[in-house]
């Protein structure tokens, strides 16, 4: 895929991804080149939530490449689009460095007209037929046991007793 394909394919859309060497998450990419996601090393240990600022993913002529802070050298990748729904991205010049990435999400309703369309038709209906309604699963009674009422056993007064306990220390 060129920048502008990867782009109106990648943008705002939910992805999950399992790299080469175990490393797996989920993370979008904004329209401002902002990332934000989860992200487990090598598959194993702690899933972290990451956020990276704007233009973190940006394109440069006609390559998608990264900024990220503290890097010595800005990384560039090739996309090989793999399905209507997933693609590869690996390191320009690193071929075996490469994760694949699935979409996740729904499509996005453009327009409101097709928005309020899907909401009248989700809504649940005031009033419900009895034939229209959900059968219900046979129960089963539970088998209780009557509560027996009993007193405490009275014990040892000195908590009722107006006396006060008496209070030792010791000293070395």
């Amino acid at each position: 895929m060129n920048a502008s394909e990867a782009r109106s394919f990648v943008v705002g859309k939910l992805f999950t991804y399992t790299c080469f060497e175990g490393t797996r998450g989920a993370g979008r990419i904004n329209a401002n080149g902002s990332v934000g996601g989860t992200i487990q090393f090598r598959g194993n240990g702690a899933t972290r939530y990451a956020v990276l600022p704007q233009n973190t993913i940006r394109v440069v002529g006609e390559k998608v490449c990264a900024s990220v802070r503290g890097m010595p050298f800005e990384p560039c990748f090739n996309l090989i689009k793999t399905s209507a729904n997933s693609f590869r991205g690996s390191v320009n010049g690193l071929g075996f460095a490469y994760c694949d990435f699935v979409r996740r999400d729904r499509p996005v309703i453009a327009s409101t007209e097709a928005q309020q369309q899907l909401r009248s038709r989700t809504r649940t209906p005031a009033r419900v037929d009895a034939d229209d309604a959900p059968a219900k699963p046979d129960t089963v009674a539970a088998p209780t046991t009557p509560v027996e009422k009993k007193e405490l056993p009275k014990g040892n007064d000195a908590a009722s007793s107006d006396e006060k306990p008496e209070l030792r220390s010791t000293t070395r």
